[in-house]
């Protein structure tokens, strides 16, 4: 078994008499793609701010690459290599998709992007930015503005900004939500090519989703992990299908 990356230990969150996220103890291992799962109300929100670094746990304590970072502010976990996608806030949406990109790659390059000169001067920078995109097949809208982008574009360039960034880890948070059929498929397949170089951590509801990409899967029900296994073994475990895949044992 590969190092692990990511771990939680014993993590809790309360917010008055409701236990959001009781005594989560949760291992992600250096490259592989990891599933958290589990119905509306189960605590993954709160979780996952607490891995972000938006919200600090009553107790417990949050460890990547070897490190304590429960008390780390969200910027200081991306300094480390942690990446959140599909939560970004900053696009700039009457920029391009490449000077969005550029942007991003210019804040962990050390380019000193200067303001004076001709933007595509920094040839090196847009050259990154432009094989990120190809990398999430935004190539062809690239001189586009943001914009105009439709949803699911929007969520390919949120992918590739947080790709920008260089991450040890990668937080996707409910890449499909939103999006339709074959903007979905489009997506798994994305997703499916970043395995192996990156190590994943993917919160979604789509569980053909969930099954097709995970090599393990943790199941949050009421604040809890109740299972975590690869995707043939929480397909048959009998708690999780009758507390959340909706289920019979027999079924």
């Amino acid at each position: 078994m590969s190092e692990i990356l990511l771990e939680t230990r014993a993590l809790r969150k309360r917010y008055g008499g409701l236990v959001a996220t009781d005594s989560v103890s949760l291992a992600v291992h250096r490259g592989e793609c990891h599933a958290l799962i589990g119905p509306n109300g189960a605590g993954k929100s709160t979780l996952i701010a607490q891995l972000a670094g938006a919200l600090v746990p009553d107790a417990g304590s949050i460890h990547f690459a070897g490190q304590n970072i429960t008390g780390f502010s969200a910027h200081r976990r991306a300094a480390l290599g942690f990446a959140r996608s599909f939560q970004i806030t900053s696009l700039l949406p009457n920029f391009t998709v490449l000077e969005n990109l550029a942007l991003a790659v210019q804040s962990v390059s050390g380019s000193s992007f200067r303001f004076w000169r001709a933007v595509n001067d920094e040839t090196e920078l847009f050259e990154r930015a432009r094989e990120i995109l190809r990398s999430v097949g935004l190539e062809d809208v690239a001189t586009r503005p943001v914009g105009s982008l439709g949803h699911g574009e929007h969520r390919q360039l949120e992918l590739a900004l947080a790709l920008a960034t260089r991450p040890q880890l990668l937080l996707l948070d409910e890449p499909m939500a939103g999006i339709g059929p074959e903007e979905s498929e489009r997506m798994v397949a994305l997703i499916a090519g970043l395995k192996g170089r990156y190590t994943l951590l993917l919160v979604e509801h789509d569980m053909d989703a969930v099954f097709r990409l995970a090599d393990r899967v943790s199941v949050l029900l009421a604040g809890r992990v109740i299972a975590t296994g690869t995707a043939a073994e929480i397909r048959a475990n009998g708690e999780v299908r009758r507390a959340y895949l909706g289920e019979e044992e027999n079924a």
